[in-house]
């Protein structure tokens, strides 16, 4: 390695001689190895600043479709069901991870299959009862995460203890247990369309298996279980026995 500078010469020998025969050759200026690597840095550095950022179409760009820009409260279900695609099919080819959130602004690829109608735009009116969040609390632990060592198949929403927890969506109660395993006082709530809600460790059970329930409807409070002695309710939301993500249900 040399310090200082490099004279151009030492390196070029041709230009040495050039210089001997031709004296209004002006002397080279010696070259810092130093400066010249913090001039190209910045000219990478600057050249790649200023490129805006363009959404791109998740998939080909021969595949039909259009993009939907999620408005607010919102949720995939919800835009699912409006553009008759399935969820399974909006999360994977908008590569949503289970640990996302979606959010207000966010563009949403909605594809079009070959032979179907053209998209319809969003109406805003739906048929099925949309869900809601059943208590009001900050989430600790998300869906797909590790929490105590065990796979975390729903949220748990941080709460007071003996904080009302609502019903999210209608249905009958197709499940109550005063000590289910893990969960303590446990209810299950079924949507009739293949979708049903789970609430765990509640303090106090405040409806019994067979009841049908309204949407809001005060069904139990936020309690302690096992050896965790902070208050929070643990949420699910399945699908046929299936755990689903509930960002992807509930609004934001």
């Amino acid at each position: 390695m040399y310090g200082g500078s490099i004279p151009l010469t030492r390196s070029f020998p041709l230009l040495a001689r050039m210089q001997k025969k031709n004296e209004h050759v002006s002397r080279p200026v010696p070259l810092r190895l130093d400066k010249a690597i913090v001039c190209l840095c910045a000219f990478i550095v600057c050249g790649c600043a200023g490129l805006p950022r363009v959404p791109e179409a998740p998939t080909s760009a021969s595949l039909p479709g259009k993009y939907h820009k999620i408005a607010g409260g919102q949720t995939l279900w919800e835009i699912s069901r409006v553009y008759s695609i399935p969820l399974d099919t909006l999360v994977k080819i908008n590569n949503i991870s289970d640990s996302e959130c979606i959010k207000e602004g966010q563009l949403l690829f909605i594809p079009e299959e070959k032979g179907s109608v053209p998209l319809p735009a969003p109406s805003g009116t739906l048929q099925d009862e949309d869900f809601s969040w059943p208590v009001k609390g900050r989430v600790i632990s998300s869906f797909g995460r590790y929490s105590k060592g065990m796979l975390n198949k729903g949220i748990h929403i941080q709460a007071s203890m003996n904080a009302p927890v609502l019903a999210a969506r209608s249905g009958k109660v197709v499940f109550a247990s005063s000590g289910f395993y893990g969960f303590g006082k446990t209810l299950i709530i079924s949507h009739g369309d293949g979708l049903s809600t789970v609430y765990g460790r509640n303090s106090e059970l405040l409806v019994k298996k067979g009841d049908y329930i309204k949407k809001g409807a005060l069904i139990a409070r936020v309690g302690r279980a096992g050896r965790d002695k902070l208050p929070y309710l643990h949420f699910e939301i399945r699908k046929k026995q299936t755990a689903q993500n509930p960002y992807f249900y509930l609004p934001g």
